[in-house]
């Protein structure tokens, strides 16, 4: 199996200026193709240190993306410690790039400069592939094996996320051109309800019993759940797929509707495809989410299909005014409470004329008492056949509350519609 590393340059990374989200998408991209991602590393803008430490990852993998330190100013000094790194005797004009730094700045309406210009030169040692998206280009820099032992390549990519991104197409098709690569065949599982500890204690058994060319990984993400990722390296990717699929259909009936999809996926994503392939509708009284769960939902394209709109109803008064919740369930029970989630979930139902709503009322922190703690929210659901209200406590910070409060409410409307429906 082909390795790599993954290289991102610039101070503003280590600094936590910026975030790097351009690692994992290239991880993922190149676990797509069978490459083995063993290394992702920063550097700051010191070129001794750049060539340094590509010199040092090009000696133990085939293939090195680097992103960023590629822009017009002076303190991007990537270019010319790659020039250095790979022996080339001068700088050439890069003719298509250069029509493409004309088009970009002239759609903007701003000045050609020298400084922008330069952008399309590169070193003399490597090939190009345009960037269509941004002024500079990708480099790609082939090595022999005299070099370091084995064929290895280095590919540099601009940092804005956008540009690297959408040079993967590219890049992936260069790597398939030039390698011959051992097949990865993934399958994965969405789930929701279960922490990544009680799920492992759960699928144990059953974890146990894979064959040993066959590998499990648990991915969790505070919004999407516990994704399970099944994977087999090399061999006929037909024959692997069928395998995988047996180990999933004995995984079934372990976790039941834990499982929302079996592709990578969202909560969202499937509430769409739920609700639409049966011609329902959905509208949302939010309180304490503020309205993360409306973002989420519209998050998805054609959500209009089926998401009719929302109610923010932070303040009592517009929980009673605009949601008719009754001012006695709010005086005797509390605004957190199953009696007021239930009220808002019916009541911007009845507001929208939709088939299915949800609600959420709660404490995100800081602050809360013993009846509600820090954490606490209720949840209600209301369909053709009644309402239920639901609650669940979360140790988390403000903002992680949130997120949790929105993804459990569209997990728990998930399995309300499922259950109307298959009764």
């Amino acid at each position: 199996m082909k390795k790599a590393s993954i290289c991102t340059i610039g101070d503003e990374i280590l600094i936590g200026q910026i975030v790097d989200t351009n690692s994992s998408h290239i991880s993922r991209a190149l676990g797509s193709l069978g490459i083995r991602v063993v290394r992702m590393i920063s550097i700051g803008d010191v070129r001794e240190e750049i060539i340094s430490t590509l010199d040092n990852e090009l000696k133990t993998n085939d293939i090195v993306i680097a992103t960023g330190g590629l822009g017009p100013t002076k303190d991007d000094i990537t270019k010319d410690a790659l020039a250095e790194l790979s022996g080339a005797g001068g700088y050439i004009k890069n003719e298509e790039q250069e029509a493409i730094v004309h088009r970009i700045l002239k759609s903007r309406g701003l000045d050609i400069l020298d400084i922008n210009l330069r952008q399309a030169m590169v070193p003399d040692s490597c090939e190009v592939i345009p960037n269509r998206m941004g002024t500079a280009p990708i480099m790609v820099f082939r090595f022999p094996e005299e070099r370091y032992g084995h064929p290895a390549t280095l590919f540099s990519l601009p940092g804005v996320p956008y540009e690297a991104l959408g040079a993967l197409p590219d890049i992936l098709n260069d790597i398939e051109g030039h390698y011959k690569l051992d097949g990865i065949t993934h399958r994965t599982i969405m789930t929701y309800g279960l922490a990544e500890s009680a799920l492992s204690k759960l699928i144990e058994p059953w974890e146990t019993s894979l064959p040993a060319d066959m590998h499990l990984a648990y991915l969790p993400n505070q919004i999407t759940g516990v994704r399970l990722r099944l994977s087999v390296y090399g061999g006929d990717k037909q024959e692997a797929l069928k395998r995988i699929d047996e180990r999933i259909e004995a995984l079934k009936p372990l976790l039941g509707d834990n499982i929302y999809a079996y592709s990578d996926s969202s909560l969202q994503a499937e509430i769409k495809e739920l609700m639409c392939s049966r011609g329902l509708t959905l509208s949302v009284a939010e309180s304490c989410t503020g309205g993360e769960i409306a973002h989420l939902l519209t998050t998805v394209p054609g959500a209009s299909g089926y998401f009719l709109g929302s109610v923010t109803s932070y303040a009592i008064p517009v929980k009673e005014k605009v949601l008719a919740v009754p001012d006695s369930a709010i005086s005797e029970n509390g605004v957190v409470s199953s009696q007021v989630a239930a009220a808002m979930a019916e009541g911007v139902r009845r507001l929208t004329g939709s088939d299915y709503a949800v609600s959420t009322t709660g404490l995100a922190g800081p602050g809360g008492d013993d009846r509600n703690p820090e954490g606490t929210v209720w949840i209600g659901v209301s369909g053709p056949r009644g309402t239920k209200t639901f609650t669940y406590r979360y140790r988390n910070d403000r903002l992680r509350n949130i997120e949790r409060f929105a993804a459990t409410s569209l997990d728990t409307l998930r399995r309300f519609v499922l259950s109307d429906i298959n009764d």
